[in-house]
């Protein structure tokens, strides 16, 4: 585990697709990005601060990748909403 509060939880990928790759997951369930609303807006924000802080963290604050899928024609794989954080390599774009 990464981090954890009473909102979310921060731990690497199992199947890590750069050097540093670890998942930003809210506690609460929310199947995917469409399926936000208002009352999510607090731990969104703070899903961005705790992927800040891991990346510095991490060492790798100087250059990495917020990647958010949604639904399984962007790749889902789990019916819960997480964020990808990704870096330690150089990127290339357009991804996929």
């Amino acid at each position: 585990m990464l981090y954890e509060d009473h909102d979310l939880v921060a731990f690497r990928d199992i199947h890590p697709k750069a050097p540093v790759h670890f998942l930003v997951v809210p506690k609460k369930h929310v199947e995917d990005h469409l399926s936000l609303d208002k009352e999510d807006c607090h731990w969104i924000g703070k899903a961005h601060l705790v992927a800040n802080q891991l990346a510095k963290d991490l060492n790798i604050a100087d250059g990495f990748r917020i990647v958010i899928n949604c639904k399984e024609k962007a790749g889902q794989t789990v019916g819960h909403f997480h964020m990808h954080v990704m870096g330690g390599r150089i990127f290339s774009w357009p991804p996929g």
